[in-house]
């Protein structure tokens, strides 16, 4: 199952890095100040998933370009409209006359719409800019797929599900044949669907199909972080068509209930907003984050209160 921490410290800037189980690849969540953030584990991000390039959610993107520099990987940065510009610019704005080129390679993805991602490559020590291709999905890897939402905070700010690939397992007390390579074979075909595939098993053989009760579908974990969005129908349908039935997701929660008219006036969500929208997509679990800096640790307690109370696991 995906797991996520959330690596920002209360009143520090959002960033919540997601692992894969018994994997080596990380994947980070917007990158605002977080000191809970190692380098070890920047090191480790194969992928960074950019809500909006407000600085609370970017401002250290700096620091984590820092700590990849040198380690010779492509690493994929997903944002919104104009990502791209705004990345060559953060890295522009540096001296790199002693990096060769081959230090690393950016892949920037810029969500122009729901059916158009552009794709960039961008490399030192120049940082030119390449459009290498325009594509209808925007990631995949052998661990899971992400898709994603283009909410309005005033501006586009990117939804983003993790959905972890499902994975078939073989029960063995089921089963009366000994273990060997079929098994393999058998689990490749039910991933394929190739009912009438020949397995051979011990001399004889069988069609798939007659061996698929030995297998489990076990669906993948559905997870979503959900940034600054406005309190409205509009991102409201938006939400509940890509994040319906997921089983953990992180919600922007910004203001308390009192304060509704703030986030009204500054596109943000409030407590019993983002609790009631996470209630009507049936999320088994949902965790409020992201909390205005003007608040005490007794503010955030009344806007978890709220939150969870219109979720109904008050």
């Amino acid at each position: 199952m995906l797991q996520a921490e959330i690596k920002s410290l209360f009143k520090e800037d959002i960033s919540i890095l997601i692992k894969v189980p018994n994997s080596a690849k990380h994947y980070l969540c917007d990158c605002g100040e977080a000191s809970l953030l190692t380098v070890k584990e920047v090191q480790s991000v194969s992928a960074l998933f950019i809500s909006h390039t407000h600085i609370d959610h970017f401002s250290n993107f700096d620091g984590i370009f820092r700590h990849q520099i040198g380690s010779g990987e492509k690493v994929v940065i997903c944002g919104p409209k104009n990502i791209h510009r705004q990345i060559e610019a953060r890295l522009k704005s540096y001296t790199w006359n002693l990096i060769d080129e081959n230090a690393i390679e950016y892949e920037i993805r810029e969500i122009v719409s729901e059916q158009e991602i552009k794709v960039y490559k961008i490399r030192p020590p120049h940082w030119n800019l390449e459009l290498i291709k325009t594509q209808d999905f925007l990631f995949e890897d052998e661990y899971l797929n992400v898709s994603f939402a283009i909410l309005d905070h005033k501006t586009d700010s990117i939804a983003y599900l993790f959905k972890e690939k499902d994975s078939v397992s073989f029960n063995e007390n089921g089963s009366r044949f000994k273990k060997g390579k079929w098994i393999s074979e058998l689990k490749a075909a039910f991933e394929r669907s190739e009912n009438d595939k020949e397995i051979e098993i011990e001399g004889a053989v069988y069609q798939a199909s007659e061996l698929f009760h030995l297998l489990t579908l076990n669906e993948g974990c559905r997870l979503g972080v959900i940034m600054d969005h406005a309190a409205d129908e509009g991102n409201y349908e938006k939400i509940k068509t890509v994040f319906e039935n997921a089983d953990r997701v992180y919600i922007e929660t910004f203001y308390k209930d009192e304060d509704r008219e703030f986030a009204k006036t500054n596109h943000h969500s409030y407590a019993s907003a983002s609790g009631s929208i996470m209630k009507a997509c049936g999320v088994k679990e949902a965790i409020p984050v992201h909390f205005s800096r003007r608040y005490t640790e007794i503010d955030r307690l009344e806007i978890e209160t709220a939150f969870y109370r219109a979720f109904g696991k008050d």
